[in-house]
């Protein structure tokens, strides 16, 4: 079966000096291939603890994610991930490092070449390639991690928060190309962030996550990453369907941090 399964996914977390932190509890979901997932919740609801299981990087303490129908069981090349910081190489090129993958992988160097040149054409940064990226500002760099991690062709991107960092004006420009990018490589992507109004416009399907123990409150399924595609994000963003949702999601979870400041201080 194409796409994510994640079946039954629980993970505590047990603490040097005693005690048990349960980050996720019975957390299941379907992610279609192809689908743009966003994952949005308060602060301890478990968002990038279930994205470092999807990736690999933590096994769950119970259930299982599923690729493509295989057990993900580590790191896998069909998985890659975009940080919150580029995580680049700052002591290499543009270039070089969009195409440190494929050169890791063996690829012909012809071919590298010709995805690179495609790549850094495709995120606006066809002039930048023997730049060192320490000279790009912070949304140049979130987009050469982006050619980065399209350049290894994984079926399934995952983000952590890749557009936190960036201000407001640079934050909406980047959303629309993570939408372009998502409809031109028909990649299946899970976004995590922080912000209701981002994930409102990114997610086709957008996940609330509760906390303590994290699991999936609701699920949405959205018009508003189809309509980016052909109106202005201010025009959608200022619409009456999407400020009715997100005043809803915003009531949620402000009523989430709420019950945590109440356990908090209790």
């Amino acid at each position: 079966m194409s796409g994510i399964i994640i079946d039954g996914v629980s993970m505590v977390f047990t603490l040097t000096g005693g005690g048990e932190v349960h980050a996720l509890e019975n957390v299941n979901l379907d992610v279609r291939e192809g689908e743009l997932v966003s994952v949005l919740g308060p602060s301890g609801c478990g968002k990038t603890t279930l994205l470092n299981i999807i990736a690999g990087f933590l096994a769950p303490t119970a259930g299982e994610v599923r690729l493509n129908g295989h057990v993900v069981r580590g790191p896998g090349s069909e998985r890659g991930m975009v940080f919150q910081q580029g995580a680049l190489f700052e002591w290499l090129t543009v270039a070089d490092n969009v195409a440190f993958g494929p050169n890791m992988a063996g690829k012909p160097r012809a071919e590298t070449r010709e995805k690179v040149n495609h790549l850094l054409a495709t995120v606006g940064l066809a002039d930048f390639g023997q730049k060192p990226v320490y000279q790009l500002s912070g949304g140049m760099q979130q987009r050469v991690a982006l050619a980065r991690c399209l350049a290894n062709d994984p079926d399934v991107i995952l983000m952590d928060e890749p557009l936190g960092a960036l201000d407001a004006l640079t934050r909406e420009k980047m959303q629309g190309l993570v939408l372009k990018l998502w409809k031109e490589t028909g990649k299946t992507i899970i976004l995590i962030t922080h912000s209701v109004e981002e994930a409102l416009f990114l997610g086709e399907k957008l996940i609330v996550m509760a906390p303590r123990p994290g699991r999936i409150e609701k699920i949405y399924e959205l018009p508003f990453a189809d309509q980016g595609m052909t109106k202005s994000p201010r025009d959608i963003k200022a619409g009456s369907e999407f400020v009715a949702r997100r005043e809803e999601i915003l009531s949620m979870i402000w009523e989430m941090e709420e019950e945590i400041m109440g356990q908090t201080t209790g």
